[in-house]
């Protein structure tokens, strides 16, 4: 009994892309929403530790160093002026804006209460402060 060949053993000479670009796609998806969601300093900054310290979703985040000027989402802002117009920049593309202050533990406290200031006039109504997660006491 020898075997006939079939036709449908032919050679494929082509390769069906769309399971990639589905993938590449839902790849780039994930990505993007998630990029909102990390933040990392771009600033080296030795934040006080919190009993109480919950993750936020940051949407403007100012950034306080102890001897550098400060930076709102990685961007150096030179004076008030500028702060306090990113501020009411992204009040404006966010109603619902929740900002979030990251102070070294070095930084006078008269200069953290200013930007506060800054950007309660600039119309933010939700401050949070950043925060380490206090580190677990040994019994």
């Amino acid at each position: 009994m020898a075997a006939t060949p079939r036709q449908d053993d032919a050679i494929i000479s082509g390769i069906n892309v769309t399971p990639l670009v589905d993938i590449t796609l839902v790849l780039l998806i994930i990505f993007i929403v998630t990029a909102k969601l990390i933040v990392a300093p771009a600033l080296p900054l030795d934040l006080p530790r919190a009993s109480q310290a919950q993750a936020q979703q940051v949407v403007f985040s100012v950034s306080i160093p102890a001897n550098e000027a400060l930076s709102v989402n990685g961007e150096t802002v030179t004076d008030d002026r500028q702060l306090m117009r990113l501020a009411k920049d992204a009040l404006v593309r966010e109603a619902a804006l929740r900002a979030v202050i990251a102070a070294d533990g070095a930084v006078p406290h008269r200069r953290v209460i200013h930007v506060l200031d800054l950007l309660q006039s600039a119309g933010v109504q939700r401050v949070a402060f950043g925060a380490l997660p206090a580190e677990p006491v040994d019994p």
